[in-house]
């Protein structure tokens, strides 16, 4: 390679970096990125089988729309949302309350469950999912549901489920165990609804 060739490439590596420190290409990403994790999982080489029609099928649920995107919500106050700076959901948070709830009921030994959004002729489990945040007037994170199970014979039923975590700050070392917490205590109630003991 020449000197004069060097000298070019020297210097286009130098306005490179130069340039680097002006321009940012795309965001920067969240600090923290959260994740439903259920408080029992089925152990290791569980299994279970049967057909479509005796399976309980966990369809994802429809989202409030404060909650149908990946950031985290904070209700401020009736009529204001905004968002916790520094973290969001590794997957739409609907998504990941189904996969948490169906991990829930087969946990629980309730028979085959699948998640699919086929039409089916078991009972289905679907409903929508109204809050999954923070809420700054109580300091807490809740999680709220609107559940919807379709019987094998055609009967429905609804029921609403909530959970809240009390005393906390809106940030995301907080806000995801809380999450958390508060949606497990969701799915286990809804498991229990599903099929009682």
């Amino acid at each position: 390679m020449s000197a004069r060739m060097t000298r070019t490439f020297t210097l286009s590596l130098v306005m490179l970096a130069a340039l680097g420190g002006c321009v940012r290409i795309g965001t920067k990403p969240p600090g923290t990125y959260l994740t439903l994790t259920p408080d029992a999982a089925p152990t290791a080489g569980a299994a279970s089988s049967g057909t479509l029609g005796e399976a309980t099928v966990v369809l994802e649920p429809a989202a409030a729309a404060s909650i149908s995107v990946l950031r985290v919500p904070v209700q401020i106050d009736a009529s204001n949302v905004a968002y916790i700076r520094g973290a969001q959901w590794v997957e739409r948070p609907s998504r990941a309350f189904q996969h948490l709830l169906a991990d829930t009921l087969r946990a629980r030994g309730k028979g085959l469950v699948v998640e699919t959004d086929r039409a089916t002729t078991g009972t289905r489990i679907g409903g929508q999912l109204l809050a999954m945040g923070f809420d700054a007037p109580t300091r807490s994170a809740v999680v709220r549901f609107d559940a919807m199970k379709w019987q094998p014979d055609g009967r429905i039923e609804t029921r609403r489920f909530e959970s809240t975590v009390r005393g906390i700050d809106p940030e995301p070392g907080e806000i995801g165990p809380a999450l958390n917490q508060a949606a497990n205590k969701v799915a286990g109630e809804i498991a229990d609804w599903v099929a009682p003991q």
